[in-house]
């Protein structure tokens, strides 16, 4: 948040066309470089992985006063974390597998104060350890983002009443568990889900709340946007970690495909053998060296 409005809840009120990055690893040096380049917005993923209260912290403290919104993706529907969660300075938080309108209703309750929710008042980094209570207290119900994650094919088929719940801000799809739940483990987007997912989809957008979706490729994004999605996530940074180091191997590789060979004597066998300058070749020319952009002489 810049001071303490979400730049992520106003860009998706204007319907404009937002990217983040999904955040696994624990340096914060990771969410720092995406706020300098300027993501809209990271996950900084606690369900999955290795991620403690202090990495988050360390996460979303590097995000302050930014044009970047830190979201949490929590590791279940459970109010305690998602207390704690927005306690460490967290604009939001992204609830995974939510399929009833009932578990959204809960979420909402839980990450705000009364009179909408139940979320207990501390005095802790959001607050700036109680030096900004007032302040914060009064904008956070309007400003902190809940963000449903529908991840089944049963949540797909409510997704209009997950979406018609006070206090949703965006709806998120998480395709590989959807595929698991219509029986597809382990893929992408199975036969069939891409477009029960797009179904899903349309009815949430007819409820006017926007949707996310990771795209697979630069291609995709461009794809996802025109879908109607406008929070686009670019995938994981270790995800982009290996891409590029893949890519450094296959270049290696195909150097080494391409280099001469190579004798006993550690001499590449393709190349002609220099006649020492001065010295008559066969045919009688003299052969004379040459530098950059020089063709060879003869006398």
């Amino acid at each position: 948040m810049q001071g303490l409005v979400n730049t992520l809840k106003q860009k998706l009120a204007r319907n404009e066309c937002t990217l983040g990055l999904w955040v696994t690893l624990e340096s914060p040096t990771v969410t720092e470089i995406a706020t300098i380049l300027g993501f809209d917005w990271v996950v900084i993923d606690a369900e999955h992985g290795q991620l403690d209260f202090k990495d988050i912290m360390e996460h979303v403290r590097v995000t302050r006063d930014s044009g970047t919104t830190a979201l949490v993706r929590i590791q279940e529907l459970e109010m305690g974390v998602i207390k704690r969660v927005l306690d460490v300075g967290a604009d939001g938080i992204m609830i995974p597998n939510i399929a009833t309108a009932d578990e959204a209703r809960q979420a909402v309750q839980f990450a705000k104060y009364p009179p909408w929710g139940v979320r207990g008042v501390g005095g802790e980094r959001a607050t700036q350890w109680g030096m900004q209570l007032k302040e914060y207290t009064q904008v956070a119900n309007h400003e902190i983002m809940v963000i449903p994650m529908i991840e089944s094919v049963a949540g797909g088929r409510v997704a209009a009443e997950i979406a018609s719940v006070r206090g949703v801000d965006a709806i998120f799809f998480g395709p590989v568990d959807f595929s698991a739940s219509a029986g597809y483990i382990g893929q992408w987007e199975g036969p069939g889900v891409a477009q029960q997912i797009l179904d899903a989809k349309d009815a949430i957008l007819a409820q006017g709340v926007p949707c996310g979706m990771t795209a697979t490729d630069l291609d995709d994004i461009k794809t996802r946007d025109q879908q109607g999605f406008r929070m686009i996530s670019l995938g994981a940074e270790t995800g982009m970690l290996i891409k590029a180091m893949r890519a450094g191997l296959s270049a290696k590789a195909k150097l080494a495909a391409s280099a001469p060979a190579v004798d006993g004597d550690g001499k590449g066998t393709s190349r002609l053998p220099e006649t020492p300058r001065g010295t008559k070749s066969e045919n009688g020319a003299t052969a004379a060296r040459r530098g950059p952009g020089q063709e060879l002489s003869r006398e």
